[in-house]
Parts: C-alpha cells; structure tokens; sequence
C-alpha cells in the first residue's frame, strides 16, 4: 500500500509537461497488475510515473482498473490518479508523499492520541498534515480496520474550532473539499457571495468539472441548479457560465485575428458605449483559454485608455464587479491572488481564519509552494512567518505544517 501513495504522489508531481503522444500499454497488464496487489504493482507504479499517460487515451483502462480494485484503499488511490491525470496545470504543492510510509503505524499512532486525556492534538497534526491525500485515505482505511470505527468521526468527536476545520478539511480530497465549501457558502439564508466567487472564479476548467461531479455525489444536487437558486442578475449568469465549463483548451497555434478580435469586442461592450454588454464580456471570459485572454488583456490596452481590471471598475459594481475581477486576476497570475487573498485576511491582530483554511487546505496539494513565493514577492515578508504572527496553538501549527516551510 505504500508504493501506492508513494508514486503516485510522485506521479501527480511529475505532471506538468506530459506529452499526450505517450500511451498506456495494453489493459491486460493493469488489470494484472491490480490483481497480483504485490510485485506487479511496483511495476504499474514505476510505468505511469516514468511513462505518465495522456488523460484521453488512459481513462477508459483506468476506470475500469478502479472496477476490479480488491481493497478500498487501492481503489481510493487509482481514483486519486485518475483525477490528476485529467489535470492539464502543472503542480507546485507543499504537501508531498511522505517517505517510508506505513498507514498502520499511522494508524496507531492516531487511535493514541485520540484516546489520550485531552487528545494529543500535536501528534494529530504531525501526521496527517505530512502525508498526501492517498496516504491520509490509507491511514483512514487502516484505522477503520484497526478500531472498527470511522476515523473521521472520531477525529471530529476529538478535535473543534479552527483545527478540526483543518484537519477534517484535510481528510477531503481536493474536489470535495472545494464542492463543500461551495455548498457551505449558499446553505441556510442568505449567501456567502465572497467565498462563492472565490471558489468558482479561481477554479480552472479542468477542476470545476470535477467539483461539479462530487458535488452531485456529495449532495445529490446539481451545482448549477444551486447556484442559479442562490443568486440572480448578470452575477448569477456569470456564474452560470463559468460552471457550464465550455471554456477552450490552450492551443499551441496564436491566433491573433481573434485576439484582436476579443480585445475590440471588451472595449465595445465596455467603456466605448453608454452601459455595458455584460453578456459580451460573459461569453469571452467564460469561454476562451488562459492563454488567450492575457494576450486579449494586452491588446485591449492598444484599445482603451484603461486595462481591463480599470474598466471592470468603472462599468460594473457589486459582486457582478468582484466576479469579473478576481477572473482577470486569476487569468493573469492565479498564484498572486491567492497570496493577496491571504494577506488581506492576515493584516490585522487576528486573522480571518476561515479565509485563510481554505486556501491553505484547497492549495497545499495543488501550487501552495508558488502561492509562498508570490506572497514574499508581494509583502516583503514569507507566509510562514505572518502565519505565526497572526495565528495561535494547534492550529498555528497546522498551517505552518501545510505552508512546508520558511522563505
């Protein structure tokens, strides 16, 4: 079970720059591969890490390789694959496989500090922020077989306050952590308009199809259906938008025709007329690649007398306006808003803690070590260290685990 946390934490490492010519060799030597769960799988695992496969080709063998998976941990690891071989961005997480693992040890060692008066909540944290997901899952799966109870309930009955949002948030995947987030922000009156255009503005393509997904397996919902219920106007058809996921796949070829086509469309739409095309401005941003819009964010400057952020700002107001910036911001360098994000939740004595958790928790395994650089860039001073300023106990110890480090 090891080697399977262990590569494939590699294997998720390793993705950035995969070469969609490479293929997956027959099924027979997956299917054999999961089967024999011993000397095989060292094998399969050596071959997706150093021979990782292109989404389309492998998922169908993938899929039905989870199917006939004989251990709930192997299954929960292979799914884990399958989710971060759909990924087309690269990685920079803080949170990696640990080495030597041993889920059961793991496993032990948590059932302790549990049963200890007054829970030993250090060796909690020690734990289960060095270890990756699948290696979090493992420890799960082996501490249900040990103690014949749901590791996570007894971490909820264990833990409270800001650490146990944390380390619950911890024991979700990527994909659920965020899809229940989303449905956190618009449960009970009223909405949390801040963390839903967080959650669905900074999120790429690839992973609102997946928080889609969960979302539905989660909550027996449709997220569209929610979010059209739990907002209105222009805002709600931009969210709309963005979550119907029809944005363009990176091309290699520039198209600068079109280029220049998107950038004088914004500005007619804009701050050449009298009121704005909203609709305009949605279909552009919803539907075009990264890629593409910053090349149109360049072009609109040839344009207008304003970037396209000072025009946000003069044509629309509200959440509309709060959408459509921390869009462009994200188009532009998804890593520094974030660490924005983080340093206005730090800035004063305290900090807003649920701001901060859920970029710590939703980006430790995804580009957290690049968030740590932009956000020395930004401030002048490391994450690690204004974590410490503006943060206390267990928790503080948490966060400083899942930042990796001090710049």
């Amino acid at each position: 079970m090891a080697l399977v946390s262990e590569f494939l934490g590699q294997l998720t490492l390793n993705l950035g720059g995969v070469s969609t010519a490479r293929v997956v060799r027959p099924r027979q030597v997956l299917y054999a591969a999961l089967r024999s769960q011993r000397a095989t799988v060292r094998s399969l695992l050596y071959f997706l890490y150093f021979r990782t496969v292109a989404f389309s080709p492998a998922s169908q063998t993938v899929k039905s390789a989870i199917l006939i998976c004989s251990t709930a941990a192997m299954c929960a690891s292979f799914r884990f694959l399958l989710l971060n071989l759909q990924s087309s961005e690269p990685k920079y997480p803080t949170v990696v496989p640990f080495p030597d693992f041993d889920p059961d040890k793991d496993a032990a060692r948590i059932e302790t500090a549990i049963k200890t008066k007054g829970v030993d909540e250090q060796t909690i944290v020690d734990i289960l922020t060095k270890r990756s997901y699948p290696q979090r899952r493992e420890i799960a799966f082996a501490y249900e077989k040990r103690v014949k109870k749901d590791m996570i309930s007894a971490l909820k009955g264990a833990l409270s306050g800001s650490l146990e949002s944390v380390i619950l948030g911890l024991m979700k995947s990527t994909a659920q952590f965020d899809a229940t987030e989303i449905r956190a922000s618009m449960k009970g009156l009223g909405t949390d308009e801040e963390t839903l255009i967080e959650m669905v503005c900074s999120r790429s393509n690839d992973e609102l199809m997946e928080i889609k997904k969960v979302y539905k397996e989660l909550f027996k919902k449709d997220l569209a259906k929610d979010v059209a219920g739990d907002t209105s106007g222009n805002f709600a058809k931009l969210l709309l938008a963005l979550v119907e996921t029809k944005r363009d796949e990176p091309s290699s070829v520039v198209d600068y025709e079109k280029i220049d086509q998107d950038a004088r469309a914004l500005y007619e739409a804009g701050v050449k007329r009298k009121g704005t095309d909203v609709a305009t401005w949605i279909s552009i941003m919803s539907e075009r690649s990264v890629p593409h819009l910053q090349k149109v964010f360049e072009r609109y400057k040839s344009y207008s007398p304003y970037d396209m952020k000072e025009s946000i700002r003069k044509e629309v107001k509200g959440d509309l306006e709060k959408s459509f910036l921390t869009l462009v911001e994200c188009f532009e360098n998804k890593q520094l808003y974030f660490a924005s994000r983080l340093s206005d939740a730090m800035k004063s004595k305290g900090a807003k803690e649920k701001v901060v958790t859920r970029i710590m928790v939703s980006r430790c395994e995804v580009d957290l070590m690049k968030i740590r650089s932009e956000f020395k860039k930004q401030t002048g001073k490391s994450l690690y260290q204004t974590i410490a300023e503006h943060t206390k106990g267990d928790y503080q110890r948490a966060l400083l685990s899942l930042c990796g480090g001090d710049d």
